[in-house]
């Protein structure tokens, strides 16, 4: 209970005191001007249903003003669920996208790899068969000096 409220109702209960300990004189009726005519009514009565009266309103409209917060309140909470998904939704579809693109990405250096593979490969390849070419001719040519060599003897 919010420190206002509780004076609210300390000085209305003050007031009911107030009134219910001077019952008599505020019952005791009196000539009171209306304007164009003079009516005989207890002021106090009147003066007291008036307050009664000026309370009911202030709580009419404090309740009023409550009530409209709180739909405030509850149509910026719909808001923001609203905005919290989109933002969500957004998010989503930025991750699938750099999914998307980094599973493009790894299929391409994959490609490369394999490509990069091959021609190493088909160097490799290509040496050894130099190397073997050259190998059987440094053997072809020391096959036909160990001929000449046992022919000469």
């Amino acid at each position: 209970m919010s420190a206002r409220t509780l004076f609210a109702l300390v000085f209305l209960l003050l007031l009911g005191l107030f009134t219910w300990l001077n019952w008599g004189e505020i019952t005791r009726p009196a000539v009171l001007s209306l304007g164009l005519t003079r009516v005989e009514a207890p002021l106090g009565v009147v003066l007291v249903v008036a307050l009664f009266l000026v309370t009911l309103l202030y709580l009419l409209f404090t309740i009023g003003l409550e009530t409209a917060a709180l739909l405030e309140v509850k149509r910026y909470a719909r808001e923001l669920l609203h905005y919290k998904k989109l933002a969500e939704d957004a998010e989503g579809s930025r991750y699938t996208e750099l999914k998307r693109y980094l599973e493009t990405e790894l299929a391409q250096l994959k490609e490369a790899e394999k490509e990069e593979i091959r021609a190493l490969e088909a160097r490799l390849v290509e040496i050894l068969e130099k190397h073997g070419n050259t190998l059987a001719a440094y053997i072809g040519e020391l096959e036909d000096q160990l001929l000449r060599l046992l022919k000469r003897e």
